[in-house]
């Protein structure tokens, strides 16, 4: 049976202390794939950050794999994070570290203190993701779909219960992001939870599912004719 991940009610999404997003409802399931599309500035981002406890929720109620945001204490946000995996647009990789040291950074951070079960499971996401050949490499010895790769092995580490995708493919080609994609539907496939930012209408006809628009600080359920 799915139980609910995230549940947002009349919440105010704030950009900068001024609201972006008024009266936001939001329900996502275990196990769903939705996107989230609007144009540069709509709140997308906002919206992602408010969920991972970047922004924080002044109004209206909002909870997410048990958390209530409105009560998100400064202390609790790294817990909370421990639940979600997220990946951005531009990576976020160490440069000065190779895949192993940044994904050993990251286990060590969340309190993974046995050496081999840390390399076990660095060892098991980077098959996960095609990368085994690739653990000792560096950021800047990897293409850009490579990295990416990476920092979805980075956000598997600690088995999330939803990933948070901000244009997980805003910097890639298209053949590159069409490969990434089919990383995501995968995971998704295989019962990972799954709410992406895009602005690449192509992969939403390709890889149809829920879709949810950001636009003139509204959020709202929009349907793809799928050709």
């Amino acid at each position: 049976m799915s139980k609910v991940l995230v549940k947002l009610e009349k919440a105010a999404i704030l950009q900068k202390d001024k609201p972006v997003l008024t009266n936001v409802n939001l329900e996502i399931n275990s196990g769903d794939f939705c996107y989230l599309i609007g144009s540069t500035g709509s709140g997308k981002s906002s919206l992602l950050k408010t969920l991972y406890g970047e922004l924080p929720l002044i109004k209206g109620k909002g909870n997410i794999v048990g958390y209530n945001l409105k009560k998100l204490k400064t202390k609790e946000i790294p817990f909370l994070r421990r639940k979600l995996g997220i990946v951005f647009q531009d990576f976020k990789l160490l440069t000065d570290k190779n895949v192993f040291e940044n994904l050993d950074f990251v286990l060590r951070a969340t309190d993974w203190k046995d050496k081999m079960k840390r390399k076990f499971r660095i060892e098991e996401v980077l098959a996960e993701m095609d990368l085994s050949n690739k653990i000792y490499k560096y950021p800047f010895e990897l293409s850009g779909g490579e990295q990416q790769r990476v920092s979805i092995a980075r956000a598997l580490l600690n088995k999330p219960e939803l990933i948070l995708a901000d244009e997980p493919t805003g910097n890639l080609d298209p053949e590159t992001s069409n490969d990434i994609m089919k990383v995501f539907k995968r995971l998704n496939e295989n019962g990972q939870t799954v709410l992406m930012a895009t602005h690449d209408y192509a992969l939403i006809y390709q890889y149809p599912s829920t879709t949810y628009k950001c636009e003139a600080g509204k959020l709202y359920e929009v349907q793809f004719e799928i050709n």
